[in-house]
């Protein structure tokens, strides 16, 4: 038996390693994608005053903060049964669109268009972003960086903070606009508008116009049938703030669709022994363990869970690039992992486009921002983050004390189906021991194609750290077990 680790794996938020198990005929028995890390936020929010958890909350990433601040407000609106007023969920969408523009701009080109652009089997040290603007061009990379710059200056404008907002409060937001501000964000979102097409363009030309790469996105190691979730509206058209909860099945039709306060009698989380994060399933279907069909209840979320899940785009540009990927891809659903990138890349022209309808709505600069708040209670809160379906889930006490807390991260959601990734790709691209830097950077493609975040999907409810130690002999018999 002969294993292989990749660790660090990279080009991620977080920290994790892959584990790949080779047979004495060289090829792969299994693959484990272990996540190390710990956050354990669930417990750390018991006893904290309610209205701190947005600010708190956000910390748990510093790519992803808009998600969990404005998940967790949305929560809070719940618990404290007050419905924010519309000028508030304008606002709030507005900044959330911000979000996602800088949020997929950073992975197509920092983290996943590197394989791409430069090449899945180039020197490691080329696949980067410093690799995409020597293919590329430098002023193309100065387009990168100042569009993700746009994106956080919007978040910046409207949440007080670019990186950690401070401006959501149950029942509303903290600040509105004025129309300097209105202006500034709607030049900004133009720009990005141009910005995405230009992306999308960039991936028709160079990814989808290179057949060696369509076969790749199209082979079996990418290949992965699941159910699918996301946030729609009631056309059942993505949405990234807000809505109910739909899920498909292999066959594109309804599964069910729910209310994020019923999440818990849609979706049970176990754990694994060698993994700090927790894995999600569909209560209905039941836990088969890491297999894929019909019969499990993995699911998958984020761009392409979202776009399989939906019926649709609810701007114009967007829509048609939705509809040429099904078009391209063989129709709904697409399971293609390596077609993340696609969809993630028609959800950055929706949020643009998104943006330009919210600045130009004249009710965007109201300064009726909030109403007064209820009594305590139990409150639950979803939004799309950028790497899928993400639930705040608190329970508060008379003194609006958090008694309790639950958090099911977009990469937890996701957590079986990337298992599942990696282990494939593993199988599929290695055989007869031959091993090579470019092999193993495609199976990490298998994962880094969800834009996975692992610092926010790492929790543990008791709040401690658990360890067990396994101790095997030179036959891998299990000698003896110590647990902490």
């Amino acid at each position: 038996m002969k294993t292989i680790t990749i660790d660090p794996i990279t080009r991620l938020e977080g920290h994790g390693k892959i584990s790949i198990f080779l047979n004495d005929k060289g090829t792969v028995e299994n693959a484990y994608l272990q996540i190390p890390e710990l956050r354990g936020f669930e417990r750390f929010a018991q006893g904290r005053r309610a209205e701190d958890m947005p600010q708190i909350t956000s910390r748990i990433c510093g790519v992803c903060p808009v998600a969990h601040h404005f998940a967790s407000t949305k929560a809070l609106d719940d618990a404290f049964n007050v419905e924010p007023t519309s000028a508030a969920k304008k606002l709030r969408e507005l900044m959330y669109c911000g979000y996602f523009i800088y949020d997929h701009i950073l992975h197509f080109y920092y983290l996943g268009g590197p394989d791409f652009v430069v090449g899945p089997e180039a020197p490691a040290s080329k696949r980067n972003i410093l690799g995409v603007i020597e293919k590329a061009g430098v002023e193309i990379g100065k387009e990168v960086i100042k569009h993700r710059a746009y994106g956080q200056k919007i978040t910046g404008i409207l949440g007080g903070k670019a990186t950690h907002p401070v401006c959501g409060l149950p029942g509303g937001v903290s600040k509105g606009l004025n129309e300097d501000e209105v202006k500034d964000i709607k030049e900004m979102a133009e720009s990005c508008v141009d910005f995405a097409q230009f992306s999308l363009k960039l991936f028709h030309d160079v990814v989808l116009g290179n057949k060696d790469y369509v076969t790749l996105i199209t082979s079996d190691p990418y290949q992965l049938n699941t159910y699918n979730m996301g946030l729609v509206d009631e056309n059942n058209k993505v949405n990234f703030y807000d809505g109910r909860i739909r899920v498909t099945n292999q066959k594109g039709k309804e599964h069910v669709k729910f209310d994020v306060k019923d999440y818990s009698k849609v979706v049970a989380e176990r754990v694994e022994e060698w993994s700090y994060m927790k894995y999600p399933y569909l209560k209905d279907i039941g836990w088969n363990g890491f297999t894929d069909g019909e019969k499990s209840g993995i699911y998958r979320v984020g761009p392409l869970g979202r776009l399989n899940a939906s019926e649709g785009m609810a701007t114009p540009l967007a829509q048609k690039e939705y509809t040429s990927l099904f078009e391209t891809l063989g129709g709904k659903p697409v399971n293609s992992t390596l077609a993340y990138h696609w969809a993630r890349l028609i959800e950055l022209l929706y949020a643009t486009e998104r943006s330009i309808e919210l600045i130009n709505d004249p009710e965007i600069t109201s300064q009726d921002i909030r109403n007064p708040v209820g009594k305590p209670g139990e409150g639950f809160g979803v939004t799309e983050a950028a790497r899928g379906t993400l639930i705040h889930h608190y329970k508060l006490d008379k003194k609006g004390l958090v008694e309790k807390a639950n958090l099911i991260v977009a990469t937890t959601n996701n957590a079986g189906a990337i298992t599942m990734s990696v282990r494939d790709a593993a199988k599929g691209l290695i055989s007869n021991g031959k091993i090579s830097d470019g092999i193993l950077n495609k199976v990490e493609m298998a994962f880094r194609a969800y834009d996975p975040c692992f610092a926010c999907a790492t929790h543990s409810l008791p709040g401690g750290m658990p360890m067990q130690i396994d101790i095997y002999d030179a036959n891998r018999q299990l000698l003896k077990t110590y647990t902490q």
